[in-house]
């Protein structure tokens, strides 16, 4: 199946507060002199495999939100999000029309069509993908500052978004994880608890979340060094 007979959603997660930005607003801060969260939707809009984008923000920010979104080639619904991350992408999911979702962070400007690709093909295969990369420094488990365990570095994934579901099952999964109260740091931890399988596919380094001022430089010069 081509990226084009492939109509997949992508709901783009954009609620959040940016704690860890020191007051900067990361979603509308310039990268190259556009606001983070455009380049993000630009990014998603190009992808063949994209029909539709719904942009899940903040109650008080749908009207600069929905203006910001203006003159994308494909339709942009912009809606509220809720009390925590899982429960706004459930308010993006209740606006998503086709039948696989690509579910992105909205600081996540510099993902690339490959990686989208490759994570929604994999869906499609096995109903549940996400992109990932190997984790290159050494990790340990600890407690209360004493190391517990140094896990085998070759089994560990940072895992990146679009994390991709065929859209009926991701909706009726996070209504389960919720209901549950289970503590989700992403969609696939949804699939996981539920024990549905996820299957990684090849992510990209560049492919960074912009969640401290430091991010943000390092995505301005990754996003100049491919003008070059």
């Amino acid at each position: 199946m081509s990226g084009g007979d492939i109509r997949c959603s992508a709901v783009i997660v954009a609620a959040g507060s940016a704690q860890r930005m020191q007051g900067i607003d990361k979603l509308l801060a310039p990268l190259d002199g556009v606001p983070v969260l455009r380049r993000t939707v630009e990014a998603l809009a190009s992808a063949p495999e994209i029909t539709e984008l719904i942009v899940v923000t903040r109650a008080d920010r749908l009207e600069a939100v929905q203006a910001l979104c203006e003159g994308l080639s494909k339709p942009v619904s912009v809606v509220p999000g809720g009390k925590t991350r899982a429960e706004s992408v459930l308010c993006g999911l209740s606006a998503a029309a086709m039948p696989y979702a690509a579910i992105h962070d909205g600081a996540r400007p510099l993902v690339t069509n490959e990686v989208i690709a490759q994570a929604v093909s994999a869906a499609v295969s096995c109903g549940a993908a996400a992109p990932a990369v190997p984790v290159h420094d050494t990790i340990k488990r600890a407690e209360s500052g004493l190391v517990l365990e140094t896990p085998d570095r070759s089994t560990l994934f940072a895992v990146q978004t679009p994390q991709v579901f065929r859209t009926e099952e991701i909706r009726s999964v996070l209504r389960w994880a919720i209901a549950q109260g289970l503590p989700l740091t992403d969609d696939c931890s949804a699939m996981e608890a539920a024990g549905r399988p996820v299957r990684l596919t090849p992510g990209d380094v560049e492919n960074l979340k912009i969640t401290t001022p430091i991010d943000l430089r390092i995505a301005e010069a990754i996003w100049k060094g491919r003008a070059t």
